[in-house]
């Protein structure tokens, strides 16, 4: 029993022991997480008040001077805050590694280069500019705002002081507290039994400090992994996903991957057909056509001349149906001009006057060329026959890694991929590259249709051009 009792209490005293331990290594941790929170926080703020209080200073006798000190107090204390943001970020990286193992690599998207064009105007990726200097500016503020790393740590950067005033205040507020009651004795002093009031008053203020203090140490570990826990769900963009958002996304992969392997087996099929109806049968016509001829040269000169003429436009029907059948595979026009001068060169044989405008950088890869040709195909066939449209327009846009194809017409609109099989193909062939079509065709017109895929480009230099066909 005595053993029994002796091991337990060594027990309660080691537990005890690492219990504090680990208090006292939340304390230090929640600690430099607040200092380490305090630049991020108090430089902007500090930078924004003083340089709004000097130009309002400066300004006192103008009209306006408030409004404008704000102005410059909002841009000044944003670029001291865009300053400290990757900052900010690092060291709380470093905090989670060294804390609890756990690694958040910082993975950037590629600022895009400086491009100048013909006329001495900037390209940033995304728009042009006259000015090197506002274009350079320009860029970085609008990488700054699409690059998924960057936005992740300027809502770190305000997420930050706001988390560690909680966690850290409510350990604080326990820790002053308690010692504040400790020493000072608050509790009343009536009916305390045979002890004297004072006594008993002391005393018990005294218990109540001290277990708001304990208290404060104990739940430090845990507001320490609450900070850690919500810097990772922040700056560690992959982890963001649920499972019903991975889930889903899986299922769509699988529908977009069978899609796919369909509609690549429908056109093995219908190029099979029609090789064996058309070219082939005509050739092996034309095999037994020279055979005929063959025998008839000794005996029947006049009949084999007209058999070889017959031959002959027999080849070059077979060799139409085969150039045919080449165009719809891909059109030539596509591999060796590419997007642009192909759909050019549909508008022109379309039914309905079509306008094309072009923006494209260079060349698109052939598989996203092929998906946007036969979707617009398709979109001005559509029109043609179900729009009763006298005109059409035709967009094609190349910005910030996505192809953006915008087909309009003045019919009267209604289009709805239910009541036919032409823009549900649509939608599963550019689905295969991830791609989306927005549909806005209300009734009596205009519609609408809008096409984006994401694609990567090997050259920056843009060509621009505008034809009516």
């Amino acid at each position: 029993m005595t053993t029994e009792t002796r091991t337990s209490g060594t027990s309660v005293r080691a537990q005890t022991r690492e219990a504090l331990q680990a208090g006292g290594q939340g304390l230090a941790r929640l600690a430099q997480a607040v200092l380490a929170a305090v630049p991020g926080f108090a430089l902007p703020v500090a930078a924004a008040i003083f340089t709004g209080v000097v130009t309002d200073q400066f300004l006192q006798y103008y009209f306006g001077a408030p409004l404008v000190a704000l102005v410059v107090a909002a841009v000044v204390g944003s670029a001291v805050a865009a300053a400290c943001v990757r900052r900010t970020a690092d060291r709380t990286r470093r905090f989670l590694q060294r804390w609890y193992g756990i690694r958040l690599p910082a993975v950037y998207d590629p600022v895009p280069e400086l491009e100048p064009d013909e006329r001495g105007h900037w390209w940033t990726g995304y728009s042009y500019h006259r000015s090197q200097t506002v274009a350079k500016y320009a860029q970085l503020v609008h990488w700054g705002l699409r690059d998924r790393t960057t936005r992740a740590e300027l809502l770190w950067l305000v997420v930050n002081p706001v988390l560690v005033a909680a966690l850290g205040g409510a350990v604080g507020l326990l820790l002053v507290l308690g010692t504040v009651v400790a020493l000072s004795g608050p509790v009343p002093a009536n009916a305390f039994g045979p002890m004297s009031p004072r006594l008993t008053s002391m005393a018990l203020s005294l218990l109540v400090g001290i277990g708001m203090v304990l208290l404060g140490i104990l739940i430090a570990p845990y507001a320490v992994r609450g900070y850690a826990e919500v810097a990772r769900r922040v700056l560690d963009q992959d982890g963001r996903a649920t499972h019903a958002q991975l889930t889903r996304r899986v299922a769509e992969l699988t529908e977009t991957r069978a899609d796919a392997v369909g509609s690549q087996a429908a056109e093995l099929r219908r190029i099979e057909r029609d090789l064996h109806d058309g070219a082939q049968a005509r050739l092996v016509a034309i095999g037994m056509t020279l055979g005929t001829i063959e025998h008839l040269m000794e005996t029947d000169q006049a009949a084999a001349r007209d058999l070889l003429a017959e031959a002959r436009q027999s080849s070059a029907r077979a060799l139409q149906e085969l150039r045919d059948l080449v165009h719809g595979i891909h059109p030539p026009v596509l591999a060796e001009r590419g997007l642009g001068d192909a759909v050019r060169a549909l508008a022109l044989d379309s039914a309905l006057p079509t306008e094309v405008f072009v923006s494209l950088p260079d060349r698109l890869p052939a598989p996203v060329e092929a998906a946007a040709y036969f979707s617009i195909s398709e979109l001005l066939a559509n029109a043609a026959k179900h729009s009763r449209a006298e005109q059409v327009w035709v967009d094609i846009l190349y910005r910030a890694g996505f192809l953006r194809v915008t087909v309009t017409d003045d019919g009267v609109g209604v289009a709805d991929p239910s009541r036919g099989t032409g823009l549900r193909g649509i939608e599963r062939r550019l689905g295969t590259f991830d791609g989306v079509l927005a549909i806005d065709s209300t009734s009596g017109g205009p519609t609408t249709i809008t096409l984006e895929l994401p694609c990567e480009l090997s050259s920056p230099r843009t060509s621009t051009s505008f034809e009516k066909a």
